[in-house]
This record gives structure tokens, sequence and C-alpha cells, in this order.
């Protein structure tokens, strides 16, 4: 049974708990990605259908100002919310949602290269849940293990995280 957006971030720090896991505690990568691979199974009501990329995922890495300028690694999951504004009209776009789990990491030499690239990311992906996005969280996987600095940041341990719901739009 899906649940309502809403309670999506909710969903994600049950999954965590399960898992016995602090989601505002995550000390290693590799259990947060387990984490976030069973978070993106989990339907998802009022929002926008495959056909229309209702329901998305991204991995990004790299310094933000708005963190600090600390190493950081995300998962996100972007949701196109069609429960938000006015039904009646029929020029109404979904609203952008994202779940995100934010992963910052102590300074360390080892990514040093982290500045030159500045941010990046994996790109949405849009698979359907089931074995679509299963196959794309594999792909994904593979592809930041090639990755120098998305993959250096998962051997090591983050510093804090944190488990956020907003408006992306």
């Amino acid at each position: 049974m899906p649940i309502p957006w809403e309670s999506s971030a909710d969903a994600f720090a049950q999954v965590f708990r399960q898992r016995g896991i602090d989601p505002d505690a995550v000390r290693d990568v590799e259990a947060a990605w387990e984490a976030f691979g069973e978070f993106l199974q989990i339907e998802i009501a009022g929002i926008e259908g495959p056909e229309n990329d209702g329901d998305g995922f991204i991995v990004s890495w790299g310094r933000w100002g708005w963190n600090d300028d600390q190493p950081a690694l995300s998962f996100g999951r972007q949701l196109a919310v069609t429960e938000a504004g006015t039904r009646d009209d029929p020029h109404t776009q979904p609203e952008y949602w994202q779940v995100e789990l934010l992963l910052t990491f102590a300074e360390d030499p080892a990514w040093a290269d982290l500045d030159s690239l500045g941010p990046q990311d994996t790109g949405f992906d849009f698979d359907e849940i089931g074995a679509p996005r299963n196959a794309a969280l594999g792909r994904i996987r593979r592809f930041l293990q090639s990755c120098p600095q998305p993959a250096a940041l998962w051997r090591a341990e983050p510093a804090r995280s944190g488990l956020t719901l907003e408006r992306v739009d």
C-alpha cells in the first residue's frame, strides 16, 4: 500500500531504524546506501506516474556553500507532487519535493580533488519501482565505484548526517 508523499521522510527514517541505524548519526555509507535502496522500493501516493517522471532518485557529491563547503555525499529521492496547488487549474504543474540523506565528512587529503570539479551528480534516474529500479541502483553503484571522489567518500566514515524533506522547485 502506498504511503502519502508527506510521510516519505518518516518512511525513510523507519527503514534506517529497522536496521538499527539513527538517520541523524549514520557512520557507514554502505549501510546508508542499502537503506536508501530499500526506501526507493516503497510506493508513494500523491505523485505523478512513472510516465511523467514522478519518482526519481539522484546521488550527488561535492562541496556546497549552503553546507559550509564541507565534503558531502547526498542520496535523494525526488517526487513530483500532484496534490499541491489548485486542482481546478488545468495548467497546474506538480511541485517538486526531495527526500534527502546528506552525509557530511571531516576534511581529509583523500578528497582534495573534490573542489576541482565542483559539485557532481549521477543525474536523475526514473526507473520504475521493482526490478527496473534495482537494476538502476546497481548501475549507479558501479558508476560511483569508478569515480575517485565518491569512491573515497564511500570508504570514509561520515562526521554527521541528516534526513530532510524539502521543496526543490
